[in-house]
């Protein structure tokens, strides 16, 4: 069996304000082209298919035309919910549209149920939100580890002991080892989210969502990456997917490139330096990000800076000689947590005293609180159940 492997599409998504809708119009073009070329039978995603749990109805729309074509290219097409996507809305209709070739996982109740394709047994995993799945799953342990391990045993009871069937999982999920962007939302705050790559041990292939970097974590577990990129802290990944051939030894796993519409471009300096630099040429055509540099900063940057880099999307300011390397304090804001800045806050308006342990664990329980209702009233990043109650 040959698949690809992709996921976090985050149809919807904008970088820095600019709809991504092109980008991503040309990544499932260039898809629906790879699965005719290289005969591949089945197309997983793994995750984040929307960027939003209420998607735009063009949006919509674009996914709907993608996936008629995968499938009339000659593929299945195996798509699981992600922490962005609404698991309810995702998954209307999923037993129907499994006639057509068509495979939407977003259901406590069908974990252990695999795809099978060409004699191989897919398991896509939604989602899991460890306070919200962990009871359905007779966990005990309300983590993202524990509710994995619970849905894993799930699928090696499906499997079996000593089947000779190849087997492929599917998981929306940070797993231990894997690089980090900007671009992702936190799944939750402390450790709870980590998951080491042995709760998936004895698959033959596992196909992670959620990290936006292509990566190998441990053997045969891989995050494809985002297809495009959405922060400036991609700039040095090559977007794709990866194509897995399954036989009787290892799976054969390589790496096709995606289109890139437009480049991103890392820029430093003072603002005389990056007009006249002609080593930045390349950059003429790329989405910028500039870091001034100049010890005062000059009058009409981004106008002068957009004359030369039209692109340009985010300007900063590191003065040289000074030791504040972000001037707004919005900007500041980007490398902390959201537990980190409302402790940050507590220690402001208290004149310098911090949260002891007792007040940081109580903003760290009313931040986590306030994301999981978040996620609740916008429908997202649940996995539904005929068992739970309350997912919307």
């Amino acid at each position: 069996m040959r698949m690809i492997h992709t996921s976090d599409w985050h149809l919807g998504r904008a970088f820095h304000q600019v709809g991504l809708q092109s980008a991503q119009s040309a990544y499932l073009d260039h898809l629906v082209e790879v699965v005719r070329s290289e005969s591949i039978d089945a197309v997983l995603v793994a995750g984040d298919v929307y960027d939003r749990a209420l998607p735009a109805p063009d949006t919509v729309a674009m996914l709907s035309d993608a996936v008629e074509r995968l499938i009339d290219a000659g593929a299945a097409v195996v798509l699981s919910s992600g922490n962005h996507d609404s698991a309810i809305r995702l998954g209307f209709a999923a037993r129907l549209l499994e006639k057509s070739g068509l495979h939407i996982r977003t259901n406590l109740d069908d974990i252990g149920r695999p795809v099978w394709v060409s004699g191989v047994a897919i398991h896509p995993l939604p989602y899991l939100e460890p306070s919200l799945s962990a009871g359905s799953l007779g966990s005990s342990e309300r983590t993202h580890a524990g509710v994995l391990r619970a849905a894993m045993g799930r699928v090696r009871d499906a499997l079996g002991a000593g089947s000779a069937a190849k087997s492929v999982v599917m998981a929306h999920a940070f797993v231990t080892g894997g690089a980090t962007s900007d671009s992702e939302r936190d799944i939750a705050v402390g450790g709870v989210a980590a998951v080491p790559p042995d709760v998936f041990d004895g698959v033959d292939y596992v196909a992670l969502g959620h990290l936006h970097g292509r990566q190998q974590v441990a053997e045969g577990v891989r995050y494809s990456g985002s297809p495009v990129a959405m922060s400036f802290s991609e700039a040095s990944h090559v977007k794709g997917s990866w194509i897995v051939d399954l036989s009787d030894a290892s799976p054969n796993v390589d790496f096709v490139a995606a289109p890139v519409e437009r480049p991103l471009a890392l820029l430093r300096g003072t603002l005389d330096e990056l007009l006249t630099d002609r080593r930045h040429s390349d950059a003429e055509s790329a989405w910028c990000q500039v870091t001034l540099t100049d010890p005062i900063r000059p009058l009409g940057a981004m106008e002068r800076l957009r004359a030369r880099f039209p692109y340009t999307l985010d300007l900063r300011f590191a003065p040289s000689g000074s030791v504040t390397t972000m001037s707004a304090y919005a900007a500041s804001l980007t490398e902390r947590s959201d537990l980190d800045v409302c402790c940050d806050f507590l220690t402001h308006v208290r004149g310098g005293h911090g949260p002891d342990a007792g007040e940081r664990g109580l903003l760290g329980e009313a931040v986590e609180g306030a994301r999981l209702r978040r996620n609740a009233t916008a429908g997202e990043g649940e996995a539904s159940s005929r068992h739970t109650s309350g997912a919307a």
